[in-house]
């Protein structure tokens, strides 16, 4: 009887030291205003749930981070869509990246492109600093130079540029890069796995 006793201690303490290693490793399922987000004024999204990332592709932070967003995103791939707003900050060289977002988009390269870009500004030539250069790298991405300078000379790409622009002034946008929730939870800069910032997207696209 003492022995029978003696086993299901021995149960149950190693059930217990199971439990609490089990919730030590748990991924949080709770998160703070004010800590690991805040609410701002924002913009209205034409769809949530979204998560918005403010970037530019001469931010060298935006370029180390850019494979966690990538693996946060694509664990919640088919219930948040993601979305990229291109930040200009005043500078000619950020704009001209700009210009290199609404390209990408606008010819449907972005999946080409994307990382092609962030490579050539930072691990090759450097940033844009003439517009014939953007031009050239786009005809390497196999748009014609035609449509490139239609493309630039269009109304639409004034009007894009200028709702990049918006879009960050609105968000209240100070740094990049910066991850915004259903147009009005703006994450804060914390140091996050993919899986923790995943959790963290996930917990801010159900809220109201």
């Amino acid at each position: 009887m003492k022995r029978f006793i003696k086993k299901i201690g021995l149960m149950t303490l190693a059930l217990i030291a199971t439990l609490l290693m089990s919730s030590a490793y748990a991924t949080p399922t709770r998160f703070f205003e004010g800590v690991d987000y805040v609410k701002v004024a924002g913009i209205p999204e034409a769809s949530t749930p979204v998560v918005r990332e403010f970037f530019s592709y001469n931010c060298g932070h935006c370029y180390r981070q850019d494979s966690l967003f990538a693996a946060s995103m694509a664990k919640l791939e088919g219930q948040v869509d993601f979305v990229r707003t291109p930040v200009g900050a005043g500078r000619p060289s950020w704009q001209l990246s700009q210009e290199a977002y609404y390209l990408a988009q606008k010819f449907k390269v972005t999946n080409q492109a994307h990382g092609n870009l962030f490579k050539r500004i930072h691990e090759g030539k450097g940033a844009f600093t003439r517009q014939e250069e953007l031009s050239q790298f786009f005809v390497e991405q196999g748009v014609t130079q035609g449509d490139i300078d239609n493309a630039l000379a269009s109304a639409d790409s004034k009007l894009a540029l200028a709702n990049y622009d918006t879009q960050a002034q609105l968000a209240g946008i100070r740094g990049v890069p910066s991850l915004l929730v259903n147009g009005k939870y703006l994450v804060t800069s914390k140091k996050r796995s993919a899986d923790e910032l995943a959790a963290l997207l996930a917990y801010l696209s159900a809220l109201k």
